[in-house]
């Protein structure tokens, strides 16, 4: 699964990487070492131009971690359902008419996954790019109009929320968590945000675990255990000592 996630990365650097074509962010999205489900996040996605139906751009926006179903009575569905299984993504009523139609990249510079049997002591482990690159988690996005407001023009009426997509962790990851985040490739980006595209074979073919090898994972502080703690430190490997057990990886 995918509990937390950092994103260092700007408005400007997300924008850039990615081939936004038009930044549109309701709400402020600042570096986090620590982002936790409710949170305001990136999303990356593609939409058609009001204007002209026929132009679908990239854009650039701000989502908030947990999805709330179009149908949902109030907002608080979104709290658990910030995971999305790929095995039952196009069949589950939360997500399957988002993965139709509504799918976007999540930028991360990398997650956190916890080892161990014993709950509360459970090592952190932050899991990112061997180069340092950004990943690009698959994604949902939802639009849930919010009947305590009464004007549709009221940018509060309607709730941009999303979900990450997970799959089996089959490769040197799985020994740490036996779920981790789909990734999307840069030559499948724009087949996985495209809004025409619906046809749910295409699309489950897009969704492959992150080639063996791509990823590094290593233990870090326990302070990521609690929300109220951010920083870089959050991600810094913890040094080894002297009595340690071999490492995982």
């Amino acid at each position: 699964m995918c509990g937390r996630y950092a994103l260092s990365q700007s408005a400007d650097d997300i924008a850039e990487e990615f081939g936004v074509e038009r930044v549109d962010l309701a709400e402020r999205v600042d570096p986090s070492w620590n982002v936790a489900p409710t949170d305001p996040v990136f999303g990356v996605l593609a939409r058609k131009r009001r204007d002209e139906p026929e132009v679908v751009e990239r854009r650039l926006r701000t989502l908030r971690w947990g999805l709330v179903p179009s149908w949902a009575k109030d907002r608080t569905i979104g709290n658990r359902l910030i995971n999305a299984r790929l095995e039952t993504v196009h069949e589950k009523p939360a997500f399957k008419r988002a993965f139709a139609v509504r799918r976007c990249l999540l930028p991360a510079d990398g997650y956190f996954e916890w080892y161990g049997e014993k709950k509360g002591k459970k090592q952190p482990f932050f899991i990112r790019p061997k180069d340092g690159g950004v990943l690009a988690m698959a994604g949902l996005y939802e639009i849930w109009r919010d009947p305590a407001v009464p004007d549709d023009d009221d940018p509060a009426a309607f709730l941009w929320t999303s979900v990450v997509l997970t799959t089996e962790a089959e490769d040197d990851i799985g020994q740490i968590h036996d779920r981790t985040p789909l990734l999307i490739e840069r030559d499948r980006w724009a087949q996985w945000l495209d809004p025409t595209n619906d046809d749910v074979d295409v699309l489950r073919g897009l969704l492959i675990p992150a080639t063996p090898g791509h990823l590094e994972a290593y233990p870090v502080s326990t302070d990521v255990n609690s929300v109220k703690n951010n920083g870089p430190h959050l991600i810094e490997p913890l040094p080894p000592e002297p009595d340690d057990e071999p490492a995982l990886f």
